[in-house]
């Protein structure tokens, strides 16, 4: 524990944003970092608690009082190796994850958690500056190699986990570049993407092979791999999003939320976008269904495109502003929350649902909603009902489906290899070994556990690197 009595004299202090004004005028990162010694002043808050409940709160179980003290004391260094010692990619999760450890912290039971993301971020940030992280090459090759299919988080920490323990590893990734949602899921406002080319730069230097435009079960065949590789890994997350079943979602101007949110990316990386329509809210009126964080980012990035409006529409009650701690904590409670991208200019109602998309001449021009009300019934489980006379309607000229996503594509490469899936259509495999139906093969992330956070693809990629590395060599030294 750093300075015992921090906790009690210094107040929690945290990142700041761009003006918006500012920020809304590009693609950019805007988060404000804090000052070096203002990150240090935030560590010594962390109270070293007999039983540190943020640890339960981390997927990954950083050893974070470790790492704030250090960076309290300025052993810049060793808190980095800390960090590094759960975590492959500070600098992705210091960025998008939405911080449950700072749920769980202690002191946010009088709402002044430690900044815990933000005191992450620094260390890594720093670490890269100072030029600490270098490849780390194994000394031995066990000559047994892997396939990866899928390079968003559980993948590359999967493959540089495998990597380092000595095994030839090779990423299949069917988008144009490694990095998957990270590469065309998460806005560059949010992350940009030179930290996943920084990370491959290390990645390869270690020994990873990437190969980009490959679609393994639609242009390459799944099952040669099977022969060529000790072990398969499954990391392709859960990319079959939730439809929106109402007249007139067949219309032009209706898109799930990833297709315009790729395009986006695509632009910003120098592409032009070839085939499918180009997707715009330049000057449009523009309805975002589902309020969790991908409609977050389909608001900033329509904000940033020009849209004349933006309304973003939530099934579900507005939570409440403050939770009863005494209830949730340390786990993540059900409070009204307000993203950046919100806060940038959108307009947010609660409690409605979708009837019916009008449409005119094949384009949407207005959507067609009703309240809901939600109550209990006899089994304590909570049922929906329209609210009689409560239809209303909203012009729309964009529509964008963020309704999240249901379970990984079937067909395909699931089909081909015949892998079995579990009731709720994700691969079948537990978290002791991570095997699936098929011999060799592994699935890890989102793929195996359905639409998660970041930090818990990251840990499953480095769970099912330690369980291939015992499934090949018989033991393993890599972390659980």
């Amino acid at each position: 524990m750093g300075k015992p009595t921090a906790f009690m004299e210094i107040a929690r202090t945290d990142r700041g944003y761009r003006e918006v004004k500012e920020r809304i005028q590009h693609y950019q990162e805007f988060v404000v970092p804090l000052a070096e010694q203002v990150v240090r002043e935030q560590g010594s808050r962390c109270m070293d608690c007999g039983i540190p409940y943020c640890h339960n709160g981390c997927p990954i179980n950083n050893i974070i009082p470790d790492w704030n003290n250090l960076a309290y004391q300025g052993n810049w260094q060793e808190a980095i190796a800390v960090l590094h010692s759960t975590n492959n990619f500070p600098e992705f999760t210091g960025r998008i994850c939405p911080a449950p450890c700072e749920t769980a912290c202690t002191l946010n039971l009088i709402d002044q958690p430690v900044t815990i993301k933000t005191i992450e971020c620094a260390v890594i940030d720093k670490a890269w500056e100072q030029g600490w992280i270098t490849p780390q090459i194994p000394k031995h090759r066990t000559g047994k190699k892997v396939a990866i299919v899928g390079s968003g988080p559980a993948g590359l920490a999967c493959a540089q986990q495998l990597a380092r323990a000595g095994h030839e590893v090779v990423v299949y990734e069917k988008q144009d570049r490694i990095g998957g949602l990270l590469r065309y899921g998460i806005p560059d406002f949010k992350m940009s993407k030179a930290l996943i080319d920084r990370r491959m730069a290390q990645m390869q230097a270690e020994g990873v092979v990437f190969r980009p435009n490959s679609h393994i079960g639609k242009d390459i065949p799944a099952k040669p791999l099977l022969e060529k590789y000790d072990a398969v890994v499954l990391t392709g997350g859960a990319e079959k999003p939730r439809d929106l079943p109402v007249s007139g979602r067949d219309s032009r101007g209706v898109y799930f939320a990833m297709e315009f949110l790729s395009q986006q990316n695509h632009r910003n990386a120098g592409d032009i976008i070839h085939g499918n329509v180009s997707i715009s809210a330049t000057k449009k009126d523009v309805i975002v269904i589902g309020g969790g964080d991908t409609g977050s980012d389909c608001i900033g990035t329509s904000i940033r495109q020009g849209a004349n409006s933006v309304t973003q529409l939530e099934i579900l009650p507005q939570p409440p502003e403050k939770e009863n701690k005494t209830a949730t904590w340390p786990y993540w409670p059900n409070k009204l929350r307000t993203s950046s991208s919100q806060q940038e200019g959108c307009t947010r109602h609660w409690s409605v649902s979708t009837k019916e998309l009008i449409v005119q001449n094949g384009q949407v021009t207005a959507i067609r909603l009703v309240k809901v009300d939600w109550q209990k019934d006899a089994n304590e489980r909570w049922q929906m009902q329209e609210v009689t006379g409560s239809e209303f309607e909203l012009k729309a000229d964009l529509v964008l489906l963020a309704m999240g996503f249901m379970h990984p594509i079937h067909e395909g490469l699931l089909h081909e290899l015949r892998i079995a899936l579990d009731e709720r259509g994700n691969i079948q495999a537990s978290s002791d070994n991570y095997r699936t139906s098929v011999d060799k093969v592994f699935a890890a992330g989102d793929m195996r556990r359905g639409q998660s956070l970041v930090v818990w693809a990251i840990r499953e990629g480095r769970q099912a690197a330690r369980a291939v590395d015992e499934y090949l060599m018989g033991c393993s030294v890599l972390p659980k």
